[in-house]
């Protein structure tokens, strides 16, 4: 049967992130797309200009509705915005029992724009943290959740994602593209084992969305694989969406990835 996967995140009108990012993403990799939305985000590919959040009682009716009627296989958060919202998603995982949880911690927009409050960071770090599968910062994603002001390097990059493993998901993905150089590398594990995924970077500026589509990837894997095979598969996905980019011709700023290029002929 197609699986059933669920996102909890914010809007993105111009299609490259967000909600939309994520139901391309489960869509072109053969899953059915649910969706909750937890903020309504004015952006375009230059930026944000603003958002405003759902109330979390909302949010929380929301996630009751689905799962309510449906058989849900998998869950994707992204922007949580607030405190009071990360409250009710980590209450609702519990209640529910979700088995496959995938948290990309969304905190700042690639145009720098703060996509979260300062309430919203320690109520991930100490209530939503231990109940995800997997977690996926980026390194200024990671260097909040550790409360670390200096930069992490390419060589710190896997004591730094043991030391996230501390705040107890099962497993972690710390992705380096932000560092510079033509390499990247990404760094996956758990308590027992460590993953080292290294590729050439690809030149484009059609880069929006990158890191939505890629948490959204492992989530559409999650349900028939194991973690390290669904992250694999998942950065395969996205390096072909990053390939492909150059096909479209979406805003002036940092235009989204090709979702479909295996689809659209």
């Amino acid at each position: 049967m197609v699986k059933n996967i669920l996102t909890i995140a914010g809007t993105d009108p111009s299609g490259g992130a967000g909600i939309q990012a994520d139901i391309k993403t489960f869509s072109a990799l053969g899953t059915y797309a649910m969706s909750v939305i937890t903020a309504v985000v004015a952006q375009n590919t230059q930026g944000v200009r603003s958002y405003r959040t759902m109330d979390a009682e909302f949010v929380g009716e929301q996630i009751d509705a689905v799962f309510d009627d449906i058989a849900v296989d998998a869950v994707k958060i992204g922007m949580l915005a607030n405190a009071d919202i990360v409250k009710v998603v980590a209450s609702k995982l519990k209640q529910y029992n979700v088995k496959n949880v995938v948290l990309d911690p969304v905190m700042v927009a690639k145009s720098g724009d703060p996509l979260i409050d300062e309430t919203a960071v320690a109520a991930i770090r100490d209530i939503l943290l231990p109940q995800v599968t997997i977690v996926t910062p980026n390194i200024p994603e990671a260097c909040v959740l550790l409360n670390k002001k200096e930069p992490i390097s390419l060589d710190e990059m896997e004591v730094e994602a043991k030391n996230i493993l501390q705040l107890n998901p099962r497993w972690v993905l710390l992705k380096g593209g932000h560092l510079t150089g033509n390499i990247c590398r990404d760094v996956l594990c758990n308590s027992q084992e460590t993953y080292e995924f290294v590729g050439e970077r690809i030149i484009t500026k059609n880069d929006h969305g990158t890191g939505c589509t890629l948490s959204s990837a492992i989530t559409a894997l999650l349900p028939t694989m194991t973690v390290p095979k669904a992250v694999e598969k998942a950065k395969a996905f996205l390096e072909q969406a990053l390939q492909s980019s150059h096909q479209l011709s979406v805003g002036h700023g940092h235009g989204p990835l090709h979702h479909f290029c295996n689809l659209w002929k």
